[in-house]
């Protein structure tokens, strides 16, 4: 069975049910574009928002929050903040030991396309999608226009068909 067998059957789990994260040390939820937007694409894409949070980038309470995701009934968690090379971005390094299957073609995907939109720069981005106890976690960059390229066009578009395959 192939990838268009696979997004068929994956229709019929329904509406996926997404907990959203921001990781910053400045953003308030009044400032927060980034988790407001993953929230709208999320929706228009006929899915549910089950919970948001907005954290700073402290390891411990990044990993209660996946935890609390991992032990909930969500079906993905989407993570928007922390991953760039600044010290204080820990986002990538508290949630890859937690998955158990790492998605590498998430990132080099993500990273080829921002390259067309922003240059070099792109591969300061530590992009990571992986599943824990079967179920999908995305990390992105915080800004809106890395948050639009990979929900909107890379985690959207297969969600579903993630979600069913991890969960198989």
């Amino acid at each position: 069975m192939g990838a268009p067998d696979h997004r068929k059957s994956a229709r019929a789990i329904g509406p996926i049910a997404c907990n959203v994260l921001t990781v910053s040390d400045s953003r308030t939820e009044a400032t927060d574009e980034s988790g407001r937007l993953i929230q709208e694409l999320v929706r228009a894409k006929g899915h549910r928002v089950a919970e948001y949070a907005l954290i700073p980038n402290d390891p411990g309470r990044i990993a209660a929050v996946v935890a609390g995701f991992l032990d909930g009934p969500a079906q993905c968690l989407i993570v928007t903040g922390g991953t760039g090379a600044g010290r204080r971005d820990l986002t990538v390094e508290t949630v890859t030991p937690l998955l158990e299957k790492l998605l590498p073609g998430f990132g080099e995907l993500f990273r080829a396309l921002s390259f067309q939109e922003i240059g070099t720069a792109a591969m300061l981005s530590r992009a990571v999608l992986g599943v824990a106890a079967g179920k999908p976690i995305c990390c992105l960059p915080g800004s809106a226009g890395a948050v639009r390229l990979g929900v909107e066009r890379l985690l959207l578009p297969e969600l579903e068909h993630l979600v069913w395959t991890a969960t198989r």
